[in-house]
């Protein structure tokens, strides 16, 4: 098998496929906001991964997945004046949510049968790729295990569920969007900077990015939280939380471990968020600072650009999904924001890294 990062325009297909793939695993975060957004994630209450690709075709059948839906917690203690037709509108909505995870698995699985079996990917591309899918499969399970956890006793799911689940979806999307650039940009020499800068100071530049890339992570995972115990719906002004700069109610919830406030308590789960994006924010300004004053290459130049005007845009969209008492089309945004920060983010990494490595 040749190498597959050998030749950037060889590789250049692949590389688009998986950016497909990116694009449809983007899409299916954002469905599953929506789906959160508006109570509809507890609506298909069977998990069929399979065989479960067509939706109920008659009247018979819509009665029969409604029969199940009023065994749930959700329909005895919200929904229990729903009928039918009320039934279908969040039934579609997950239904939806579950297709495209569907349709990601084959888009991504088919062609990478056809890449291998044309020998246009190597051994160790090819290991990472079996690795990306099982992981999907794995995230399918992850989904269903926190859709479970809704259906027994209490009408919503775990937030810890929901966390991994939305943080799984994001750790493949990331894996997958670096591949795709290794591979769309193999065999490309960076383009050095007019005046060069020493090795430590593009390093630097580097590290920074990385830890802007994981700090946007954890505040998109704080997210999560937030979402699982709508936290959103609480402390709705900003800065100041109940009129203080941190709330009185930050460790008051009893009855477990103090540091469990961290992940269980409303107060705190919505302040670490908010001062987890401020960090994040703050970084990016630092970063862009210090790159005005040391030479980049033009492309980290762009991605620096791009990332400080999505900072400002995402932490704006958060403050805005607060103010509105989390408004569906805010709130959709703000999370669509926060995979574009990351994305932009994993770019600027990437791009600062390979800058760094031809300056040894």
């Amino acid at each position: 098998m040749s190498s597959s990062y050998s030749n950037s325009h060889a590789q250049r297909p692949i590389a688009v496929w998986l950016l497909i793939c990116c694009g449809m695993v983007l899409a299916m975060v954002i469905l599953g906001g929506v789906t959160r957004l508006t109570g509809s994630g507890l609506s298909m209450v069977n998990w069929a991964p399979i065989t479960g690709w067509l939706p109920p075709l008659s009247p018979e059948a819509w009665q029969q997945v409604f029969a199940l839906y009023q065994q749930t917690p959700e329909f005895r203690l919200i929904n229990s004046t729903m009928d039918v037709a009320g039934f279908k509108g969040i039934f579609w909505l997950e239904y939806i949510h579950r297709l495209v995870g569907r349709l990601t698995g084959v888009v991504f699985l088919l062609p990478m049968l056809y890449f291998a079996w044309c020998r246009q990917i190597d051994r160790p591309l090819f290991i990472r790729l079996v690795l990306l899918f099982l992981l999907g499969a794995l995230q399918g399970g992850m989904g269903w295990y926190m859709v479970a956890s809704g259906l027994v006793d209490q009408p919503h799911v775990s937030h810890y569920r929901l966390t991994a689940h939305l943080g799984m979806a994001c750790l493949i999307y990331g894996y997958m969007l670096w591949l795709a650039l290794d591979l769309w940009f193999a065999g490309e020499t960076a383009t050095s900077p007019p005046m060069a800068p020493c090795p430590k100071t593009l390093h630097l530049i580097h590290q920074m990015a990385f830890l802007i890339a994981v700090t946007s992570f954890v505040t998109l995972l704080a997210g999560g939280l937030v979402a699982g115990l709508k936290a959103g719906l609480a402390y709705n002004t900003f800065p100041l939380m109940g009129g203080r700069w941190i709330p009185e109610e930050y460790w008051l919830l009893s009855g477990i471990p103090a540091w469990l406030n961290l992940f269980d308590n409303v107060a705190a789960v919505q302040w670490n968020h908010r001062w987890l994006a401020t960090l994040t924010v703050l970084l990016v300004m630092l970063l862009w600072v210090m790159s005005r004053r040391r030479p980049v290459t033009p492309r980290v130049n762009k991605a620096l650009h791009a990332l400080l005007l999505m900072a400002l845009v995402q932490f704006s969209l958060g403050i805005a999904t607060l103010l509105s008492y989390v408004a569906l089309p805010l709130a959709s945004l703000h999370q669509t924001g926060a995979l574009i920060l990351l994305t932009i983010a994993l770019f600027t990494v990437h791009q600062s890294g390979r800058t760094a490595s031809t300056s040894l």
